[in-house]
């Protein structure tokens, strides 16, 4: 293991945007794989299904648009954008690095700008590579993207807070695409659910908070 992140740091020096790239698109391949178990198992155990010919083999293109994905947009993007935020901060808001304002400051603005940005590339462009034309791509961000969006900030914001305190910069892609494997999971799983009862139930409860306020 030490051999390998001995590996990994010549690389990341060597190569920067390539090595960030080629992780970033391995993790989201694998997180998609896991994704892709974890819906067969929750179809399996709700259709009850005994034949084991009737399981569902693993979708290879599927996995290889999500791994392009990480590969093309996650790994490249993701590298410069925590670069430039880093910069961004101490250079032009000025703040002491590592403070309480600090952090907050770079959580805030990841969270505010790059979380939704990130989300709506990923359904935009899966729907693309699904075949879907841009009215249908429309309707999915439309059903998916604020369900996500609000089931993914409970967890980034408190991941990001340890990253941008602990995490030197150079390695903070790296942190953050080991909860990619989680995230890219997720977010695969999520974008196959479609209409799901759970998922209109909380755009249900998001549209009648606001009505409430707009009344109020």
């Amino acid at each position: 293991m030490l051999r390998f992140w001995k590996w990994y740091q010549k690389c990341l020096s060597a190569h920067p945007v390539k090595t960030q790239m080629i992780s970033s698109g391995l993790i989201w391949g694998l997180g998609d794989i896991a994704a892709q178990s974890v819906t067969h198992y929750t179809i399996r155990k709700d259709l009850i299904i005994q034949d084991e010919e009737q399981n569902p083999k693993i979708n290879w293109r599927r996995v290889a648009t999500t791994s392009l994905f990480g590969l093309g947009f996650v790994g490249p993007v993701g590298h410069f954008w925590y670069e430039g935020l880093d910069r961004y901060i101490k250079s032009r808001v000025l703040l002491r690095p590592n403070s309480l304002q600090f952090v907050a400051s770079k959580v805030a603005i990841d969270c505010l700008v790059f979380g939704p940005f990130d989300l709506l590339i990923f359904f935009t462009y899966m729907g693309f590579s699904s075949g879907k034309s841009i009215r249908q791509i429309k309707e999915d961000v439309k059903r998916d993207f604020l369900p996500a969006f609000l089931l993914e900030g409970g967890m980034w914001p408190v991941v990001q807070v340890v990253n941008f305190r602990f995490v030197p910069v150079r390695y903070q892609l790296l942190y953050v695409n080991f909860f990619c494997l989680l995230d890219s999971c997720f977010l695969s799983w999520f974008e196959q659910q479609e209409d799901a009862s759970w998922k209109q139930w909380l755009l249900s409860v998001v549209h009648f908070k606001d009505k409430n306020g707009q009344g109020g």
